[in-house]
């Protein structure tokens, strides 16, 4: 599955977006000025987002991606 279809998935089973998961990441307090928040680890988001949204790990996997930079909404 290409990083896009991962992303479409996400949004058709939560209704959010990169952006939605972006403030959220930011209020919880993983994140700080876009970067990740110092000590963050992956499991954190992954834990959250599988509690949280019912996301496999895979998928959490991709948000987190998109969390720390690694990717983003034009990757493919």
């Amino acid at each position: 599955m290409s990083f896009q279809g991962y992303l479409n998935t996400i949004k058709e089973k939560t209704g959010k977006g990169p952006d939605d998961f972006r403030q959220l990441a930011a209020e919880k307090g993983f994140t700080q000025n876009n970067d990740l928040a110092p000590g963050v680890k992956a499991g954190d988001i992954v834990k959250w987002l599988k509690d949280d949204f019912k996301l496999g790990h895979g998928h959490a996997m991709a948000i987190y991606a998109l969390l720390k930079g690694m990717k983003s909404e034009d990757s493919k």
